[in-house]
C-alpha cells in the first residue's frame, strides 16, 4: 500500500466522471477545511494479508500524520496512480470502510471521496515539511 498525505487548509471535490459501472451515486460537491487528505493506493500484494492488518497499518499512519498536523479531520481518497499494482476494487473498498470505522471510533471526523469516480480536485496545502508525507505501508 502506498499513501501520499497532504495537510490541507482547504480541499474540495466535484465528481467528474464515473469510472466504475456499479459505483453508487456520487452525491454533490464537498468542501473541507483543515483536514488531512490521504491519497491511498492499495496494491495487489496487500491482498495476501487480511483487511484488518492492512487497515490497522493505514490507520496508525494516518493518526500519526493527523497528530503532526494538529487535525481531527481525515479524508480518504482512492488514488490508483501511485503504483502499477492494484488490489481488487472490493478489497480496496473494504480497507477504506474499515479504516473509516476505526478512525471514527478514535474520535476523528472521517470522509471518503466518492469511490469509483474521477474527481475535479481543488486544494490549498501549506508549504512545510510534515504537510506532505509519503509512505509505503
Amino acid at each position: 500500500m502506498k499513501v501520499l498525505v497532504f495537510y490541507t487548509k482547504s480541499f474540495s471535490y466535484h465528481p467528474a466522471t464515473k469510472n466504475l459501472e456499479n459505483a453508487p451515486d456520487s452525491g454533490r460537491d464537498k468542501t473541507f477545511n483543515n483536514c488531512l487528505l490521504a491519497f491511498i493506493q492499495v496494491e495487489e500484494a496487500d491482498e495476501e494479508k487480511d483487511v484488518k492488518s492492512r487497515e490497522k497499518k493505514l490507520v496508525n499512519h494516518l493518526k500519526w500524520a493527523a497528530r503532526k498536523n494538529n487535525t481531527q479531520c481525515i479524508i480518504l481518497h482512492s488514488f490508483a496512480h501511485i503504483s502499477y499494482s492494484k488490489a481488487s476494487v472490493d478489497f480496496t473498498k473494504a480497507i477504506f470502510d474499515a479504516a473509516q470505522a476505526r478512525l471514527e471510533n478514535a474520535g476523528y471526523k472521517v470522509s471518503q471521496t466518492p469511490f469509483g469516480y474521477f474527481l475535479d480536485l481543488k486544494m490549498e496545502a501549506p508549504g512545510y515539511s510534515l504537510a506532505r508525507i509519503w509512505a509505503e505501508l
